[in-house]
């Protein structure tokens, strides 16, 4: 009787003994199940923003591009009919950058950004400027048409006046301007002198030398007279020889060019070089032997009318230094105080 209720009771017991030995290997699995639902999910971010432009208008299908630093974490889109844009699901802790383009605008880029876990960042400022556009415009002349260019560009100079009266002739204001052919250029130095002005100035500093007893001529009405034969004498042969002959057979432009901007110091080293350096007219400078061959010829000149107390070789050479020393003054005159004053540089200055 015992030995069966031991073998039934066995039969009873024997599956819910193996099941309570099995039971503790699911427990594992069980566990790293839990864990995991257990466990906190990533949050990521947002990136959110509008595209206008200086009216605060939207700009639609302008290309926004996020830059990460990898390739993985680069996204595009494109603004939609209310110039929105939006990037999701943004790893937080990453630095990202956000550039913004479309055509005849330019582009914008946005200041570094690192989101928080979970944050919706509204990115500001995005607002695009039209792109400067710079249209470059060549003119070129030809060969043939540079004398009728040089020529309208004389007439001008030729109503150049130093408060409206004094002759300013040989000052060039225009940047541009071409060089003279030879013809224009024994016009202007007719021009300038047999201009009314010039011969009433001649008038005037013949008094003046009457006044001083220089040169050595008798005192009186004849005096005077050879007085200011000799000053229209040396004012011609200069003007014509400094300003004509030799710019023509040198191939040199006689005339000062006005430089009115830069500093002080270059536009007086400007002024200062003109008695001794000149524009050629191939445009290049070059040693202003014009300018200077004028004066000495001059000087060599009026050994011929001077009286003989006043002639010689320490003579030729003091007037051609002092010359070149008027010429220097009446430069730095030019650049720093005539144009002001002169009808056409002024507007030009």
């Amino acid at each position: 009787m015992k030995w069966y209720v031991f073998a039934f009771a066995l039969c009873l017991c024997g599956p819910w003994t193996s099941k309570a030995q099995e039971q503790p290997t699911l427990l594992p699995d069980a566990l790293a199940i839990a864990e995991q639902s257990a466990a906190p999910k990533l949050q990521t971010g947002t990136i959110v923003g509008n595209v206008t432009d200086a009216n605060n208008d939207a700009i639609p299908g302008a290309a926004v591009e996020l830059l990460g630093p990898t390739s993985a974490d680069r996204r595009n889109v494109v603004t939609d009919a209310n110039g929105f844009f939006q990037f999701n699901d943004l790893k937080p802790g990453i630095r990202y950058r956000v550039t913004v383009s479309v055509d005849n605008f330019s582009k914008w880029t946005s200041p570094l950004v690192a989101l928080n876990p979970g944050q919706r960042f509204v990115l500001t400022g995005a607002q695009l400027r039209i792109s400067r556009v710079v249209t470059t415009v060549t003119v070129a002349s030809s060969p043939a048409s540079l004398p009728e260019i040089a020529a309208e560009q004389l007439k001008i100079e030729e109503k150049q006046r130093i408060l409206g009266i004094i002759p300013n002739f040989y000052v060039v204001y225009d940047h541009y301007a071409v060089p003279l052919t030879p013809k224009l250029k024994f016009k202007l130095a007719l021009r300038t002198s047999i201009d009314p002005v010039t011969i009433a100035g001649v008038a005037l500093f013949a008094g003046i030398y009457q006044a001083a007893d220089y040169p050595d001529y008798v005192q009186g009405a004849k005096g005077y007279g050879e007085r200011f034969g000799s000053i229209a004498a040396d004012g011609f042969a200069d003007i014509m020889i400094g300003g004509a002959i030799l710019p023509s057979l040198l191939h040199q432009d006689p005339r000062y060019f006005y430089q009115g901007t830069g500093t002080k110091k270059s536009r007086a080293l400007h002024a200062l070089s003109y008695a001794f350096v000149c524009k050629g007219d191939n445009g290049r400078l070059q040693p202003n032997y014009s300018t200077m061959g004028g004066d000495l010829a001059t000087a060599a000149l009026s050994m011929a009318y001077y009286p003989a107390s006043d002639r010689g070789v320490g003579q030729v050479f003091g007037s051609f230094l002092i010359g070149t020393g008027e010429r220097v003054a009446a430069s730095l005159v030019q650049e720093f105080i005539l144009g002001k004053f002169t009808s056409k540089g002024k507007k030009q200055d």
